[in-house]
């Protein structure tokens, strides 16, 4: 077993030969706030992947059997884009859903991802993602292709965007 822990507290944990990972974030915000930074599309947008790329959402209907799609540009000019199914958006407690990168040769490389809000004291939440891929294979190439440094950025992004003055948020 792999367990990497991040500068802010992120837990990323993989086993030699399983096509699983496990992440485990906590915040210093309420789960309502955490989940609905999942489910709002501007919330979303300013949080999700590395640092230094813009983000156009094409498509993003968080509610069971919902489906999204969105594109990330680096700042010389190339496209990321991914898309997915809700299967379950359960408030504030549960997402599943499934994750495609289209940048690959061909289709099929479908992540499944569950994740877990959970809520702690002194109005903290443990975010908990656990991702299963098709193969290891795949589940090791999204890791020698950046999955950590995106997931550690994303968070350290979210973390600011949750410390910011939120009564202007609609909880």
């Amino acid at each position: 077993m792999t367990t990497i822990t991040k500068n802010n507290h992120v837990s990323i944990t993989t086993e030699p030969g399983n096509k699983e990972i496990i992440i485990v974030k906590e915040f210093d915000s309420d789960r309502e706030l955490v989940f609905k930074a999942f489910t709002d599309p501007y919330m979303y947008s300013q949080w999700i992947g590395p640092k230094g790329l813009s983000m156009k959402i094409d498509r993003f209907e968080p509610r069971n059997g919902g489906s999204y799609r969105f594109v990330q540009k680096d700042q010389q000019g190339h496209e990321f884009a991914f898309h997915g199914v809700y299967h379950e958006v359960l408030y504030p407690e549960r997402i599943i859903s499934t994750m495609e990168f289209e940048g690959l040769p061909e289709k099929g490389h479908v992540e499944l991802d569950t994740a877990r809000f959970e809520v702690l004291p002194g109005s903290r939440t443990r975010l908990t993602i656990h991702a299963v891929y098709q193969s290891v294979e795949d589940r090791d190439g999204i890791i020698k292709n950046g999955m950590e440094k995106g997931i550690d950025e994303g968070f350290e992004r979210l973390e600011e965007l949750l410390s910011k003055n939120l009564t202007s948020w609609d909880i």
